[in-house]
């Protein structure tokens, strides 16, 4: 089991700093191949949303100023993307070099965000966004839901703060479901390489399923030994006891089943584990449905 390939999309320079560092971090960790993508959005697209009894020339002007915009935006993050990869020492090129080198790319495209997103990252171990709170980056939500909705892969959601590891020291959120077993089979990887591993469970996450025992038992067949922990809700927030649990361990990974209990929607109308942990996590989680 490896990990070859990260995919980290990328559209806010506020945002993409840290996101860049960790992708970079864990090509250096696998030596994988890091491809950086940015969506530009055809500015055809936003002819029929320009509103009625506006010109020909106005709506000209209009797309025209969004295509420079954009533009600008790309080289930006192209920079920004060229200055991270001579930092950590990450060569630049557009295929992996070899199994004990990593590499990195930067590929800019243009269509509907939700859609490329979620077609390249079918082809992807895993996919990297930028936190949803970090610069107030909306797209970094839109292009984590596309990965877990509509890819069938696993997503890591970055820091807002550059980790100084990843994957030594590896929390597992256990609840029983489905979902939950599939982040854990796509986390076996850094499991199998990490320092310590400790299950989470508790009686305000739990659903009907394999108990936390059975999961370490199970680890343990890939020659890995993990403990088990009870947690807590505090103060009726599953996702705070979650978070609270995993830094007492000093997690610098969390692996958790994404919107197992409840619809995406209803999730972030009333809230829930899943969007507690997207708003106030501060370590890399990896996220699967």
């Amino acid at each position: 089991m490896s990990v070859r390939k990260f995919l980290l999309p990328v559209s806010d320079p506020a945002s993409a700093q840290p996101a860049l560092q960790t992708g970079l971090m864990l090509a250096r960790m696998w030596n994988a191949h890091l491809q950086v993508l940015h969506i530009q959005p055809d500015a055809r697209d936003i002819a029929p949303f320009a509103g009625e009894g506006l010109s020909g020339a106005l709506i000209e002007d209009m797309l025209t100023a969004t295509e420079r915009e954009g533009g600008a935006r790309a080289k930006l993050l192209c920079e920004m993307f060229e200055q991270a990869a001579e930092a950590a020492e990450v060569p630049i090129s557009t295929a992996q070099r070899g199994r004990d080198e990593p590499s990195t790319c930067f590929t800019t495209v243009t269509g509907r965000e939700e859609q490329v997103i979620a077609f390249k990252a079918r082809l992807a171990d895993l996919t990297i966004v930028p936190h949803p709170q970090a610069g107030e980056d909306v797209s970094a939500a839109d292009a984590l839901h596309a990965v877990l909705f509509d890819s069938g892969r696993p997503v890591l959601l970055a820091p807002t703060v550059p980790p100084q590891s990843i994957g030594k020291r590896v929390a597992i959120a256990w609840n029983g479901t489905a979902n939950a077993a599939s982040a854990l089979a796509s986390v076996m990887p850094f499991v199998r390489q990490a320092e310590a591993v400790r299950i989470l469970v508790s009686e305000d996450y739990a659903k009907p399923g394999p108990s936390g025992e059975e999961v370490a038992q199970y680890i343990s067949h890939h020659g890995v030994s993990a403990d088990v922990a009870r947690f807590s809700a505090i103060n009726r927030i599953t996702g705070a006891g979650l978070l609270a649990a995993a830094a007492a361990f000093g997690a610098d990974l969390m692996s958790m089943g994404a919107y197992s209990t409840a619809s995406r929607l209803r999730q972030l109308i009333l809230g829930g584990t899943t969007r507690h942990i997207l708003e106030n996590a501060q370590l890399p989680v990896l996220m699967n449905r």
